[in-house]
């Protein structure tokens, strides 16, 4: 079948992958879309440096065992059609839209769709989900706004973990995909005050679009010299952010660290002691998570349309990750095999 690869730090296309068989509890699916997420040009450009940090953190982390020198394969934010069931397993019926955790349930345990050279990912024709993590695509949802469940339920476990109040002004550094799938669930919880801050006026367009009451250009000056949230979200993720953040927030102010930097920072931790601040580091999602924005995209309180610029077929893949570069030109680019 066919499919795009990470190899040598760059997305080639095969159509020579052999196809995947399901084991009991397993579903073969095709992919009807798969959304390009920031850490997977991540994982292309540092593929390394995540392996190693990753093997720091969890010595029983699915990422160790990559080859880099092999084909890579990944995609993880896919909505899909059910195709066959494996032995033995009970499932939705072929022809259902489905989307699911992006978690592989198998004989030898799990891998976390992600990055793999065994494990297909959503950048291919076919690939394998979970019977039990399925979740069928309601009220007719386009199925390519489904393959974005994923990154908003990112943006909602960050908001969750905020504990933020209708009332509270939150400010968003960042307006990435992330920082948008924040923005997004703020306006979902009916904050009354949503602040965004991007130096890209693309990004801050769409940030305003997907709830920013107001959006601001840091070239112009400090959000804070504008605003002073109960909450800000980080959503940058390069060194510095956290340490500006503390120097300039109220007192008594909380803040969520959604970007990931994989650089050394320096803090001063006087600064956030000295106004007894909070700090919260958040990853991913709970699947109770996933299924609510899975509902909310569904009766449509979130609308993504403003967010999908862009759409490849599988040898346009490689294009798309050098095109994603330019925030100015696309925020999300959907592959469709």
């Amino acid at each position: 079948m066919r499919a795009a690869v990470l190899r040598d730090g760059r997305m080639v296309y095969r159509d020579d992958v052999p196809d995947p068989v399901p084991e009991p509890g397993q579903v073969l699916v095709g992919v009807r879309a798969c959304g390009i997420c920031g850490s997977d040009l991540h994982f292309a450009a540092h593929g390394a440096e995540v392996v190693a940090m990753t093997a720091r953190v969890a010595a029983d982390a699915g990422t160790m065992n990559i080859d880099l020198g092999g084909d890579v394969f990944m995609g993880h934010e896919f909505s899909a059609e059910v195709l066959e069931a494996g032995p033995e397993t009970e499932t939705h019926p072929p022809g259902t839209l489905v989307t699911s955790l992006p978690i592989l349930l198998s004989t030898k345990g799990f891998e976390p769709i992600v990055y793999s050279n065994t494990t297909m990912g959503g950048y291919a024709e076919r690939m394998l989900l979970s019977a039990p993590l399925l979740l069928p695509i309601p009220n007719g949802l386009d199925f390519k706004h489904a393959a974005l469940t994923e990154p908003m339920a990112v943006g909602l476990h960050a908001v969750n973990k905020s504990n933020i109040q209708p009332g509270e002004k939150a400010l968003v550094l960042g307006c990435g995909p992330i920082g948008i799938a924040i923005i997004a669930a703020l306006r979902l919880r009916g904050v009354e005050t949503i602040v965004a801050c991007d130096f890209s006026p693309k990004r801050r367009e769409l940030a305003t679009a997907m709830g920013a009451h107001r959006a601001l250009d840091p070239a112009q000056g400090s959000p804070f010299d504008t605003v002073k949230p109960a909450v800000v979200f980080e959503a940058v993720g390069v060194p510095g952010i956290i340490d500006d953040v503390l120097l300039r927030a109220r007192p008594g102010s909380r803040l969520v660290v959604a970007g990931v930097c994989m650089q050394p920072d320096t803090v001063h931790p006087f600064f956030a002691i000295a106004k007894e601040m909070s700090v919260q580091f958040v990853l991913a999602y709970n699947p109770e998570e996933f299924g609510e924005s899975l509902r909310a995209l569904a009766e449509g309180d979130i609308d993504v349309t403003p967010l999908i610029t862009g759409e490849v077929g599988l040898e346009g893949v490689g294009r798309a990750f050098d095109d994603l570069a330019d925030p100015e030109r696309h925020c999300k680019i959907l592959v469709t095999p």
